[in-house]
């Protein structure tokens, strides 16, 4: 089973295992109260269930909200929790099934762009940042976070102590993807990092929770069953529990204006789109 499809099939166990993903977005709302905004359209990208969506609904409702995520059975997910009402009424998030590399938005639509723990999934950041500068209007916010290099860090010692291979996800350092955004065209990047520790009783319960979420391969890799029991058992606990740290790395950046020279002249970038 692809990553694409262990996510869509995770929507309905989604929400029970999200505990994570709820704490940053909240973290991430409440970044958000110190920036001057008032966006006419903003877009939650990676939306899975909405949780994201629905508190920018709240703080933004004047706002077009666009719930957009690759997994179908997640965007139903978020109808499902539109009810009716909001949906006959319009006030229901408009959802777009779509890739953040190829956004069916047109140049400089959205004013706010938020994206909570999805962005790490990616092969390639570029592309992404690439595309969600195309969307942003001069003056807009992109507002994301995702997962950094020291996540699971324990984890993966344990398998290098016991000399077993780790196919698991690894991650971009801070540094390197605000200099991607930088590349990118983004102005005035904030990057800051901090560590979220998760605990549980056994590891049945852990590898659960990313079954869960639909991204327990994603993130680990792949391990036999005796690698698995191995590493499980020198996993280090706390006050009688499993640790699971976290790295989380927050950012947002700005679509400025382009400068003007000397002269008067502003200059442009334009990036080629092939396909």
């Amino acid at each position: 089973m692809s990553s694409r499809e262990s996510f869509a099939a995770a929507a309905a166990s989604y929400d029970n295992a999200a505990v994570l993903a709820r704490e940053v977005g909240r973290r991430m709302a409440d970044r958000l109260a110190c920036v001057l905004l008032t966006p006419r359209r903003f877009a939650d990208i990676g939306c899975a269930t909405g949780d994201g969506v629905r508190a920018l609904m709240r703080r933004y409702p004047e706002a077009l909200p666009l719930a957009v995520d690759y997994a179908l059975p997640m965007l139903e997910a978020v109808r499902a929790h539109a009810g009716w009402w909001d949906r006959l009424r319009g006030k229901a998030p408009r959802c777009v099934n779509a890739d953040v590399r190829a956004l069916p938005f047109a140049e400089s639509s959205l004013d706010l762009v938020w994206s909570n723990l999805m962005l790490h999934w990616l092969p390639d950041l570029r592309p992404a940042f690439a595309e969600l500068h195309r969307v942003l209007a001069e003056g807009g916010l992109l507002h994301f976070s995702l997962l950094g290099p020291d996540t699971l860090k324990e984890i993966r010692e344990c398998a290098g102590q016991l000399g077993l291979s780790w196919s698991g996800k690894t991650f971009v350092d801070m540094h390197d993807v605000g200099d991607l955004l930088m590349a990118a065209g983004f102005g005035d990047p904030v990057m800051e990092m901090e560590m979220l520790t998760l605990t549980y009783r056994t590891p049945h319960a852990f590898l659960a929770d990313l079954r869960h979420l639909g991204v327990r391969d994603g993130l680990l890799g792949r391990q036999g069953f005796r690698g698995w029991r191995r590493l499980f058992s020198v996993w280090p606990r706390t006050a009688g529990l499993l640790p699971a740290r976290f790295e989380i790395v927050y950012g947002h950046a700005w679509k400025l204006s382009p400068r003007p020279q000397p002269s008067g002249r502003a200059v442009m970038r334009f990036h080629r789109r092939l396909g």
